[in-house]
């Protein structure tokens, strides 16, 4: 099998993007480590605090997102970074050539439960001219990125990246420390019969949205002439791994629960980032509106209602706002 750096080498990845990939797995593999020591050490627990999403975090979440930040911040190729968990941008080193979002924990909810949890990152170039200390500088389009992945950590911690040229799964060899490359040109499957949402906001979608799913439901007695299953991660990674193994469509619609939060998925740190992997894959990824990598960011926490997955499938849902 083939390790980390050759293969990037063979997509003509810049030595410097290289440097930084492996300085963000670096942290990944550390994240591995305190994930599966969680209950060892005293770290499955919530803190007090809340983050600028409003959420209560989790004691790993804490952790890991020191350690993504430490780890990128002295690395020296960062010109700032963006975490779900910071009020905002943290500058880095003032003449580096890229920026990183990322959530540290995508899935924390799934902690205590010993379930799928994982890292997700987006990597752009930084814009010359701004002060590394500017959150403007994370207001690009998701069609600017130059890497996005995600580190899943289940029975094998498993890398999905992209750097442009297709996207491919690695896994963490523990004998040597190192990410193997173990499927090159992942393709999404154009049809499916497996749908992945929370079924608990039904009442609370817009009536399109609500019309899909409900013929998905009626099966081969309804419109669709066929049966469907559903599934439910409840951690974006692990819904979106399912999708890019064996195809299907992952949707969080805006909903009605909350008027001012109608959205629950972040833009910069999970729908870009997923997006990007997604379309290199050969599915969609769009909002009901548009695709989400043409999204121009107001806010770098900004959040997006998002449909993906098999190209045909989210065609066949987006027909259902028309």
């Amino acid at each position: 099998m083939q390790r980390l750096a050759p293969a990037l080498r063979e997509d003509n990845v810049p030595l410097d993007l290289i440097s930084l990939i492996k300085t963000v797995l670096a942290a990944t593999k550390e994240i591995s480590f305190r994930v599966g020591q969680g209950h060892l050490s005293g770290l499955m627990g919530s803190t007090l605090d809340e983050n600028i999403q409003g959420e209560v975090q989790k004691e790993l979440d804490v952790v890991a997102n020191e350690l993504f930040k430490d780890i990128l911040l002295e690395s020296g190729f960062v010109k700032a970074i963006s975490s779900e968990e910071e009020d905002t941008s943290v500058a880095g080193n003032p003449d580096g050539k890229y920026i990183v979002s990322f959530d540290p924990l995508d899935g924390s909810s799934n902690i205590e439960i010993n379930s799928l949890i994982g890292t997700i990152f987006s990597i752009h170039p930084a814009i010359d001219g701004m002060d590394a200390s500017d959150p403007d500088m994370f207001k690009q389009a998701g069609n600017k990125q130059i890497c996005a992945g995600y580190v899943l950590y289940g029975p094998s911690t498993m890398l999905v990246m992209t750097t442009g040229k297709g996207t491919h799964f690695y896994v963490l060899d523990r004998t040597y420390g190192g990410y193997l490359l173990v499927e090159r040109n992942v393709q999404i499957s154009e049809d499916t019969q497996e749908f992945s949402v929370n079924m608990s906001n039904q009442r609370f979608w817009e009536s399109p949205m609500q019309d899909y799913i409900n013929d998905l439901l009626l099966g081969t007695e309804g419109p669709r002439g066929k049966n469907f299953n559903m599934r439910w991660c409840a951690a974006m990674v692990g819904d979106v791994h399912r999708v890019l193994t064996r195809g299907g469509l992952f949707t969080y619609p805006a909903d009605s629960k909350d008027l001012a939060k109608p959205n629950k998925l972040r833009l910069m740190y999970e729908a870009n980032p997923m997006s990007f992997l997604v379309e290199q894959a050969g599915g969609l990824s769009v909002t009901s509106t548009q695709r989400i990598m043409d999204i121009e960011p107001t806010d770098i926490h900004q959040r997006v209602e998002v449909i993906l997955g098999s190209k045909n499938e989210v065609n066949k849902c987006l027909s259902y706002y028309k």
